[in-house]
């Protein structure tokens, strides 16, 4: 249960106002649940779609847009936004890292968040008219997540100090990769039932594959390693990315 409420407290707006420990089997839990708070979130997207679907398609895609906002607190948003300012600052890595600990948002962060909130809009318009398009906005967020921890278990961090420091320090590699792997698979499992295409699990895992490794390399090479803003920045970009794969896949009968 801590573990869980570990997951809530620190990646959704959730007021889990309570002390709780931070060992390795707490620190452990928390990443392994992480997939299944997704799932939570993914839930409520698909239920705030289902409410909304007799409104026009944009003001339905608006209202899961908040709806998702509103259930992270904006944090992962905040990340994509702080990764933009930093990147596009052109400065060295120990700047860029500066920068992405700032509070104030600059132009760049501006505009890629404009960016990833008009890209998810436009998901979410197509996926309102899919056969199973609830399915589509309950399973990313856990795939997301499940990516994030492989990504997060796999890289170093940028900063011997910090909490994404702490918690590597704190957390057992192989158990919480083989939960992510699990709950992913189980995920993908669940899609072809529903569209009756095994291809759609050959694609899912070569795009996450893919996704994490290139990420890796990228953060490695312009910020020394991974960040907590780093992190959130890689669920939304991964969510966007998700969708959109699955999106062409369905349309193009995959």
């Amino acid at each position: 249960m801590n573990s869980i409420l570990l997951a809530l407290q620190f990646f959704t707006m959730l007021p889990v106002r309570k002390e709780l420990p931070l060992g390795k089997k707490e620190v452990s839990g928390m990443y392994m649940a992480l997939p299944l708070v997704g799932g939570g979130i993914g839930l409520l997207l698909a239920g705030v779609a289902y409410l909304v679907s007799d409104l026009n398609s944009f003001l339905a895609a608006v209202l899961i847009l908040l709806a998702g906002l509103i259930a992270t607190g904006g944090l992962h948003a905040d990340g994509f936004a702080d990764l933009g300012d930093a990147f596009f600052s052109y400065q060295d890595q120990e700047k860029r890292l500066t920068i992405m600990e700032d509070p104030r948002l600059g132009a760049f962060g501006t505009l890629s968040l404009l960016l990833l909130l008009g890209l998810k809009i436009g998901l979410f318009i197509e996926i309102i008219g899919l056969v199973h398009g609830w399915a589509l906005l309950a399973a990313v967020p856990i795939l997301s997540r499940s990516a994030m921890v492989m990504y997060f278990t796999t890289t170093k961090t940028a900063k011997q100090s910090g909490i994404a420091h702490f918690f590597q320090q704190h957390f057992l590699q192989g158990r919480i990769q083989l939960a992510a792997v699990f709950i992913s698979l189980i995920t993908m499992l669940a899609l072809v039932v529903l569209y009756h295409s095994f291809a759609i699990v050959f694609v899912l895992l070569i795009t996450i594959v893919l996704a994490v490794w290139l990420y890796q390399r990228w953060t490695i090479k312009h910020f020394g390693g991974v960040t907590g803003d780093l992190c959130g920045a890689f669920i939304e970009g991964m969510e966007v990315l998700l969708w959109l794969v699955l999106i062409v896949c369905i349309s193009l009968g995959i």
